[in-house]
């Protein structure tokens, strides 16, 4: 154990804390926010040289972040509206994220199954548009199916009245797993990343915002931190942020809540995704194989106010089985869901942006008259292109030395070429190695935490030291995404990566017992 769990290189939160007392430290920038676009802008600002501190109040990805539909995709919906600009950027963009993090990046066949006899030729034209579109950064061309052919690909597909069906590519991803290796990225190239510290209130000087107060969560110790500009990036959390900078301040997110559920693979056993262009009130569908589960979704119901934890709603569950009854030959019931989860979209409400706003396409950019930055809207496909220019206004804003972005070729900590090389530990991409020789150092180490699942005991020991892991959620939730694939099996695993963490963190049995509590009573909420 000691070989691994001993190197200054790892990520670790305790050498964060120490930079974090140093009084006389004035930061170029802060990031408020720990999900994919917070991730994305420290990535960038520390890959141009700037000193980087992004603080995250619960875990990496927690929130919406962790709870997408698993795909890096251009957006077939936007053909609809016309919006051709932002799918050739969502494309571009889509294409750097393969090359740039291939260990957690896939191409995926998805296939729209025809049952009358105009949507062939019509979604058929639609789809050579959306190629186009991708030019050279497409992932392979669309064609129409024979029904022959589309039973092929999708075998479970209802067929009663099938005529055919249109396939094409995009992308599928581990949402959770890539924002972890997003924070690794950034500390490699010099910023700080700090989960469980939450910012209090923005610190100002002559009206102008100078940096922020935090709390740590685990021990209440507050810091004062001084930056030349602040950035919110904390998605559908924003508008309480800016309620920091100016308690007037009107309503930017108008959130909507998006559900999946989870099904076992027999429901979807291809390696194909299912999609349907148009359910009952407007939204895409998709059933999508992945981690050996079936994801599918999603909904779209507007929400009053955000939460951490977001409960799917009976009706939107219902939702989701009767539209995915239509078109899978097995019916799923409520009994068959391994899991379900919802998700916050941060909408953005064009009538609250009265102050200026930088930029207003997909995603939204705004500075308050304090120098407020706020980022928010957008998509896990874009994250870096929202970074980018985040980083650029910023730079104007906080007065540092212009220096050019240099993300878009950058590699992603873990990138392989060959992760499937690595069996069950392909998430881990060029880590695995490493964590595999955590795991055969000692003989508990290499046992698995469940029969059901390749999970092993060794891996918790490498999260705690390696991607800042505090709790048992962090692990099986965002870690190793057993929460989502399997809640009962969460429930399961609970005590026994409870005993690992408490040993790795120094923790006492009081600690284990709630935080087992703690995990059971969430778990029990993703079961229907």
């Amino acid at each position: 154990m000691q070989k691994i769990m001993d190197s200054s290189n790892y990520m670790e939160r305790e050498t964060g804390i120490a930079q974090l007392k140093e009084k006389a430290k004035r930061w170029d920038l802060i990031i408020i926010g720990g999900g994919a676009t917070g991730l994305g802008t420290a990535v960038d600002a520390a890959a141009r040289g700037y000193a980087t501190l992004l603080l995250e109040q619960g875990d990496f990805a927690q929130g919406t972040s962790s709870r997408s539909t698993k795909l890096i995709h251009g957006g077939v919906r936007y053909l609809q509206q016309g919006n051709l600009s932002l799918i050739v950027e969502a494309l571009k963009e889509r294409g750097r994220l393969l090359r740039n993090a291939p260990h957690l990046v896939f191409n995926l066949p998805f296939v729209v199954p025809n049952y009358d006899w105009w949507e062939g030729p019509f979604y058929g034209i639609g789809l050579k548009i959306y190629d186009m579109l991708a030019g050279k950064e497409g992932f392979g061309g669309s064609e129409i199916l024979s029904r022959k052919e589309t039973l092929k690909h999708i075998p479970t597909v209802e067929t009663l009245g099938l005529k055919c069906g249109v396939i094409y590519h995009d992308g599928q991803f581990d949402d959770a797993r890539l924002a972890i290796n997003l924070a690794q990225t950034a500390w490699e190239q010099g910023a700080v990343v700090v989960n469980y510290m939450r910012v209090e209130a923005l610190l100002k000087k002559d009206d102008f915002i100078e940096g922020v107060i935090a709390c740590d969560v685990e021990t209440g110790t507050e810091y004062p931190l001084k930056a030349k500009a602040v950035i919110n990036a904390t998605g559908p959390f924003c508008d309480g942020i800016r309620r920091m900078d100016d308690p007037a301040s009107r309503a930017m997110i108008q959130p909507s809540q998006g559900v999946h559920i989870v099904l076992d693979k027999s429901f979807l056993p291809g390696d194909s995704a299912i999609m349907v262009p148009h359910t009952d009130d407007g939204r895409v569908l998709f059933a999508v194989p992945w981690h050996d589960r079936v994801i599918v979704g999603t909904t779209d119901t507007p929400l009053e106010k955000v939460s951490l934890e977001p409960i799917p709603l009976s009706e939107e569950i219902d939702f989701l089985i009767s539209h995915s009854s239509r078109y899978l030959a097995k019916d799923p019931g409520k009994e068959d869901i391994r899991s379900m989860f919802a998700g916050i979209r941060p909408l953005v409400g064009q009538q609250g942006l009265s102050d200026t706003a930088a930029l207003s396409r997909d995603h939204v950019l705004s500075i308050s008259r304090s120098g407020l930055i706020t980022t928010t809207g957008g998509k896990w496909t874009t994250y870096r292109k929202m970074a980018e220019e985040t980083v650029d206004q910023a730079a104007v804003i906080g007065q540092l030395d212009p220096k050019p972005c240099t993300t878009q070729d950058l590699k992603i900590h873990g990138y392989h070429e060959d992760p499937a090389s690595f069996g069950n530990l392909a998430i881990y991409g060029s880590d695995a190695l490493r964590v595999r020789d955590c795991i055969n150092q000692d003989n508990a180490l290499r046992e698995k935490i469940d029969p059901d699942l390749d999970v092993f005991a060794g891996e918790v020991f490498w999260a705690v030291k390696n991607e800042m892991v505090r709790t048992v959620e962090d692990f099986l939730s965002r870690r190793r995404r057993v929460l989502i694939r399997d809640a009962a099996a969460g429930i399961r695993m609970a005590p026994r990566v409870a005993e690992i963490l408490s040993k790795a963190l120094g923790r006492d049995d009081s600690w284990r017992l709630e935080q087992v509590k703690r995990f059971t009573n969430l778990a029990r909420g993703y079961l229907p």
